[in-house]
């Protein structure tokens, strides 16, 4: 489905120079492809050229009206006679009106083209159509042993009767969890434990933003217009419920310039995300894996570009910290183009060890957008010459809460249906079983 974009809204978002767009337009095609996604070469120029075309013969008439005036003005004052100028002055109005409403309608045009053509991949990702070409790095810890069948999360949260999947279907629909009990308190004490570990080892700032963004925000950081179908939106307004942190976090520092001096920013933030899971047919029903709603701990970096590969490089460190403390088994995954987000250049994905399903499942993607999400949003910093650049943006889960509780229940799991307490987690709690 193709969003239309009114001008009004982001007439000056852009995700590369324009000028680099129009002298490397066929490697902008060739990159879009590596990610799955096909521009139609011919379309672009065509609606380039017709627009600035109409800016030309705009500024034209403009400029021939405003001489007409000039000498209406003369004439006036000299008593002579401005019928026929006046004639002329009425018919380049009428011009000039037809014009501007067929560059506003050619300009939305082109925005939505260009709004819909994803970021360029970094050299350093490889070339592959899907997941089955990602390539592992590198695996922490060891494969829990069990020596009896292991249960699924959900079975485990049945058993115990602390995850109640059926009362949230009741109270809202499919994929909606209802938490009680000591199950709910290790959700709370996630987010609690994950926030510290980020703000007083990581150095990264907390942030409570909102839970609404507008239209504006979400075309800053990518989410519109390609992903509308994925975002609940809020009936006669404006807002959209956030599908992940990256979105306030991001817009921040919109239209902004920071100083050299400042960065690397570095933020964190809890906060409910919402998505409609429109294109995961049917992928992860049961469970809490793929939820609507879920919580997630975000961390955000505002990088100088000459800093923002090393700053992923620890992004994802201070991801992975979290998995280690715990004791979870995991992976890290460099992305091939084809499995890279529309809005990333390079990502990380970080894979925790599922046992039920003997497979490891995501909890956190760490990405470099480059500067991607910084020209769609007008995000710059003042260099030490003293030069508006822009600047980087970059960011991961640290981590998807939900999936870190699933994680700990089948990781931790005994014979009887029993969950042992993480060791770093027991301070929080009064026994050694949830």
């Amino acid at each position: 489905m193709v969003f239309a974009v009114e001008v009004s809204v982001c007439y000056n978002f852009f995700m590369i120079d324009l000028n680099f767009l129009r002298d490397n337009l066929e490697f902008v095609v060739e990159r879009s492809f590596n990610k799955n996604v096909k521009i139609d070469l011919d379309l672009i120029r065509n609606t380039d050229k017709k627009r600035r075309k109409l800016i030309t013969s705009l500024e034209g008439l403009r400029s021939e009206k405003k001489q007409i005036a000039k000498k209406i003005g003369f004439l006036k004052r000299e008593d002579g006679d401005t019928k026929d100028l006046e004639s002329s002055s009425k018919l380049l109005s009428e011009e000039i009106l037809k014009i501007e409403t067929e560059l506003k309608s050619t300009e939305e045009e082109f925005m939505t083209l260009i709004l819909n053509i994803p970021n360029i991949h970094n050299d350093s990702v490889p070339i592959g159509k899907d997941e089955k070409d990602n390539e592992i790095l590198r695996e922490w810890g060891e494969k829990p042993e069990f020596d009896f069948p292991v249960k699924p999360h959900w079975e485990l949260g049945e058993i115990n009767n602390f995850l109640d999947l059926p009362r949230a279907a009741k109270i809202t629909g499919a994929r909606f969890s209802l938490m009680t009990g000591s199950l709910a308190k290790l959700e709370r004490v996630l987010i609690n434990f994950m926030l510290e570990t980020h703000t007083r080892e990581g150095g990264y700032t907390e942030v409570v933003p909102p839970f609404i963004a507008n239209e504006t925000s979400l075309v800053s950081t990518g989410n519109l217009p390609k992903f509308k179908d994925d975002l609940f939106k809020l009936e006669g307004y404006d807002y959209y419920l956030i599908p992940t942190a990256e979105v306030p976090l991001t817009n921040i520092h919109r239209d902004e310039t920071l100083k050299e001096s400042e960065l690397p920013k570095k933020y964190v933030a809890y906060t409910p995300c919402f998505r409609s899971e429109a294109g995961s047919h049917g992928r992860d029903v049961r469970g809490i894996i793929r939820q609507h709603q879920f919580n997630k701990i975000e961390l955000m970096k505002f990088s100088n570009p000459d800093d923002s590969y090393s700053e992923l490089e620890k992004l994802t460190a201070d991801a992975e910290k979290i998995l280690k403390k715990l004791g979870l088994h995991y992976r890290v995954v460099l992305l091939c183009t084809g499995d890279l987000s529309f809005s990333s250049a390079k990502t990380y994905d970080i894979e925790v060890w599922m046992p039920s399903r003997g497979k490891f499942v995501e909890i956190s993607s760490c990405s470099n957008f480059e500067d991607f999400q910084a020209r769609r949003g007008k995000i710059k910093f003042f260099s030490r010459e003293g030069k508006r650049r822009f600047l980087h943006t970059l960011n991961g889960s640290g981590l998807a809460v939900g999936r870190t509780v699933a994680a700990i229940m089948e990781n931790y799991q005994t014979e009887d249906g029993r969950i042992k307490v993480p060791e770093i987690l027991k301070e929080y709690f009064d026994r050694d079983y949830l």
